[in-house]
C-alpha cells in the first residue's frame, strides 16, 4: 500500500493535489495534525482487507511549526513491508504566489496584521524547508496550470496514465435530449425499423433490427466514422483532465437505431480504448 503525504506552499496547488489523487483511487485525509499521522495510518492499516486503497494525507503549515520540524522522521518510521510512505512537495515562485493570492482573495495561514503577504510566504518557506529536503517528489507549480498539474501528478506521483471514464447512452429524441451530453450524434438519418411491423416490437438489441440496419450502407459508414472520431478525440480530453466523457445516441423513441448504434460503439470502443466504458439505454430502463 501506498501513503503519500501532500505538503507543501500554501497556494501552490496542494488542494488539487488531493482531489487529483482521489479521483485516481486514494483515499484522501487533509489537514491532519503530524501528531495523528502514525494513529491515524495504523488504524487504516488494520482496516485493508476492506478499504484496498492507497492513502494520500494533506500536511501543511496549518498543523504548526513544531510539529512540521518532526514529519520527515515520522514518515521515515511508516516505511514497513506493508506500506511505502512518500513525500510530494509543491511549491511555487513568489511572484506566482503573490498573483494566486490577489486573484483569490484568500487570507494567508501566517498572514497577519503585522505581517504582510511576501513576508508570510517567505516564513512559510523557511518553516518548510526540513520537508522540502526530505520530499521524494518536488513540483514547481509555477508556471503549470491545472491540467497540466494534474497529468504530471497522475504520471509522476501516481504513477499512474490518466484514465477516463466514458458512459455511450441511447436515447429518444421522443422524450427530451440527453442534457448530461458532452458528445451527440442523431440517428434519425437511418431508416426507422418502426415502420416494419415486425420489428416494431423488438429493440436496437435484437438480430432482426441488426439485420435490417446493417443492409443499408451508411450504417457501417457512420460506425466506422463514429469510432475513429471518438478514439481520435478521447486522448484530447484527457490531456485536459476530464473525468468523465458521456457520449449521447438518439433516435425518435430510443428503441431501434441508437440502441443498435450505441451497442456497436460500446463494443468498437472497449475493444479500441483502455479507458473504462460503460453503456446504459435511458428509454428501455
Amino acid at each position: 500500500m501506498k501513503l503519500i503525504i501532500v505538503s507543501g506552499l500554501s497556494g501552490s496547488g496542494k488542494t488539487v493535489a488531493l482531489r487529483t489523487l482521489e479521483d485516481a483511487g486514494y483515499y484522501c485525509i487533509d489537514n491532519l495534525p503530524v501528531a495523528l499521522l502514525s494513529t491515524t495510518v495504523e488504524r487504516l492499516l488494520q482496516h485493508d482487507n476492506s478499504l484496498h486503497q492507497d492513502i494520500a494525507i494533506g500536511i501543511d503549515i496549518r498543523t504548526g511549526e513544531n510539529e512540521l520540524a518532526t514529519l520527515p522522521e515520522v514518515c521515515s518510521s511508516l516505511n514497513s513491508d506493508r506500506l511505502a510512505c512518500r513525500i510530494l512537495f509543491l511549491q511555487a515562485d513568489n511572484g506566482s504566489l503573490l498573483r494566486r493570492y490577489n486573484e483569490t482573495r484568500r487570507r494567508h495561514p501566517l498572514a497577519a496584521e503585522n505581517k504582510p503577504l511576501p513576508a508570510a510566504i517567505e516564513s512559510e518557506r523557511e518553516i518548510l524547508a526540513p520537508v522540502c529536503s526530505s520530499a521524494d517528489f518536488i513540483v514547481d507549480t509555477s508556471n503549470l496550470n491545472l491540467h497540466e498539474l494534474r497529468r504530471k501528478i497522475l504520471a509522476e506521483v501516481a504513477e499512474l496514465a490518466h484514465s477516463l471514464q466514458i458512459e455511450i447512452k441511447s436515447f429518444g429524441f421522443k422524450y427530451g435530449t440527453a442534457e448530461d451530453a458532452d458528445m451527440l450524434f442523431d440517428m434519425r438519418c437511418l431508416p426507422n425499423p418502426h415502420w416494419q411491423s415486425e420489428l416494431r416490437p423488438l429493440t436496437g438489441k435484437d438480430f432482426a433490427v441488426e439485420e435490417f440496419l446493417r443492409q443499408e450502407p451508411q450504417t457501417e459508414k457512420i460506425m466506422t466514422q463514429l469510432t475513429n472520431l471518438i478514439g481520435d478525440w478521447v486522448p484530447f480530453y484527457k490531456r485536459e483532465g476530464r473525468a468523465y466523457l458521456t457520449i449521447a445516441i438518439g433516435c425518435t423513441d430510443g428503441q431501434h437505431r441508437s440502441v443498435f448504434i450505441a451497442e456497436q460503439l460500446y463494443q468498437q470502443l472497449t475493444d479500441k480504448l483502455n479507458d473504462q466504458v460503460t453503456i446504459r439505454h435511458r428509454e428501455l430502463t
